[in-house]
């Protein structure tokens, strides 16, 4: 086999540490996936592909609802992720190293003196005491203050980048933050990673619904909804149904909406101490379910509510981090949004280009959503050159970043051109949008 080909060997410290020992003697393969993963960073898919196994197969037995017994899996198991035969009751494979030098205690040659032997055995139990020491984490508040330094980096990234290249860490972290949830430890940190492990599941739900991939953010979403009910994080329930109400409107379910986001206010108002930033966002939310139904007076009541909110903010507020996004800016740019969603484009049209003047050039997704409403508000009211090149900024900025659902939007102001498809501008816009973004399935058609 190539070496480009060969499976890569685990870290010697994994294979060693006491953990995986014992994973290994009972043949817990829920267990030694994720350390695999955990420690090795071989994923889920990873391992299903080195072991020809199914990636459903994988995910079921890292979830514990389903166990590998057979000796032929086990065996594919072991040459697959190079894990040595001894360590899974199996017999030497044969990529281990020479039999002189496998794990099980060979004798002295003639003549050498018995402190000469090479200690090739495994650990014993003494020695797994040292090693336990050594090799396991001690949770303390700074390791949480890492794993949300960590997050938050994921986000910046995400909204320079898009989360598609981002989501196998994200998962990876999730996954790994649970399995420290089933150990014991201090109340303090036990809460502490419960939220840590509600705001990865969060993420990569965020990160399926902005790839337009419905039902798996649907499902990260409800994860992180059990997570954070296990702490009674009301607060940041309601930011998961408020995630999972903006969802709704994207899958022309508005009326799931509007329960969903309604949900997310109760949530709220019945938490200890809600911030007014929290409260703003969420009546955002509820104009955006109400501008969906086309019902203009519920649609300007709650953006006064949001506005009535927002001016209520102090700046010793403790707000959650999950929030602080939610700023100024943020309130304009979104106001202007819910009057386009209503069709009042001459009220929208000047909030948002406000907004986006003034947008950080570093967040590609956002600059490239806000200019398509611009884009599209301007169509509204038939000004089609500046419609036209509004949407060719928008595409720029869509260029640089993974994001489905706001390619999804720019096909969409294609569909809307329809009227003025042979005019010079809306051809020029055509031909940047095929160059820029590849044409989907039934999507620009001449």
């Amino acid at each position: 086999m190539p070496d480009a080909d060969r499976p890569q060997e685990l870290p010697a410290r994994l294979l060693t540490d006491p953990e995986m020992i014992h994973a290994c003697l009972v043949r817990d393969f829920a267990r030694v996936f994720r350390l695999v993963q955990a420690r090795a960073g071989v994923y889920p898919s990873m391992i299903a592909r080195r072991c020809d196994l199914t990636p459903s197969r994988v995910g079921e037995v890292i979830a514990g609802r389903r166990q590998l017994l057979h000796m032929d899996v086990i065996e594919r198991i072991s040459d697959g992720l190079r894990i040595p035969g001894g360590m899974l009751g199996l017999a030497r494979r044969s990529w281990e190293t020479p039999q002189a030098l496998t794990v099980t205690e060979r004798e002295a040659p003639q003549g050498a003196e018995p402190e000469e032997r090479s200690p090739v055995s495994l650990p014993g139990p003494d020695v797994d005491s040292i090693l336990a020491l050594a090799t396991r984490t001690n949770l303390s508040a700074a390791t949480l203050e890492a794993f949300r330094s960590s997050i938050e980096d994921y986000w910046r990234r995400d909204d320079q980048h898009g989360g598609e290249a981002l989501r196998p860490a994200v998962v990876g972290q999730l996954r790994y933050v649970v399995g420290l949830l089933k150990e014991s430890r201090p109340p303090s940190i036990q809460h502490g990673l419960y939220g840590i492990a509600a705001e990865l599941a969060r993420l990569t739900g965020w990160t399926y619904f902005d790839a337009r991939q419905y039902n798996q953010a649907r499902a990260y979403f409800t994860e992180a909804l059990q997570l954070a009910k296990e702490i009674d994080d009301r607060q940041f329930m309601a930011n998961v149904l408020a995630c999972m109400s903006l969802q709704a409107t994207y899958q022309d379910k508005p009326a799931d909406s509007l329960a969903l986001v309604t949900a997310a206010q109760d949530q709220a108002r019945s938490a200890f101490s809600t911030t007014p930033r929290v409260l703003s966002m969420l009546s955002m939310r509820e104009a955006f379910a109400h501008a969906t139904l086309g019902s203009h007076t519920a649609t300007h009541r709650a953006l006064g509510e949001a506005h009535r909110q927002f001016e209520q903010i102090q700046a010793s507020d403790p707000d959650p981090s999950w929030v602080t996004y939610f700023d100024e800016l943020k309130l304009i740019v979104d106001t202007g949004i819910a009057h386009g969603r209503l069709g009042e484009a001459a009220t929208a049209e000047p909030l948002i280009a406000d907004a986006l003047r003034r947008e950080a050039r570093t967040n590609q997704r956002g600059r490239a959503f806000h200019a398509f409403w611009l884009a599209r508000t301007q169509l509204d009211q038939g000004k089609v050159d500046q419609a036209c090149s509004t949407a060719t900024q928008a595409l720029e900025s869509a260029s640089a970043v993974a994001s489905e659902r706001v390619s999804g939007h720019l096909r969409e102001f294609y569909d809307q051109l329809a009227p003025h498809r042979q005019e010079p501008v809306a051809l020029a816009f055509e031909a940047r949008l095929r160059a820029v973004l590849p044409p989907v399935s039934g999507s620009l058609r001449p």
